[in-house]
């Protein structure tokens, strides 16, 4: 099961994303250093899903700075926007 679901993460603010970002990365350094000292790890697959997940923050974070992506509130105006304009539409 993935640590943040993509929609959860798009739907954060950018404080939480970022306090977020820095709790995976410390968690990611804690078990990176477990596992070059040799000892046993009880998930190994839960360091490909945290570097999976800090990825998509950062991706996420990139986007919204770079005006790719809405932020979650601006998403659901533009839908009910189109929704609307597209029921004008067909009553014309």
């Amino acid at each position: 099961m993935p640590i943040l679901r993509l929609q959860e993460i798009i739907n954060m603010s950018s404080e939480a994303r970022t306090k977020k970002l820095s709790e995976l990365r410390t968690e990611l350094t804690r078990m990176k250093t477990m596992i070059n000292a040799g000892g046993a790890v009880e998930n190994s697959t839960r360091v490909r899903e945290l570097r999976k997940t800090i990825a998509q923050i950062l991706t996420v974070e990139n986007e919204v700075k770079l005006n790719l992506r809405a932020t979650a509130k601006e998403e659901k105006t533009a839908d009910k926007q189109s929704k609307v304009n597209a029921s004008k539409e067909k009553q014309s």
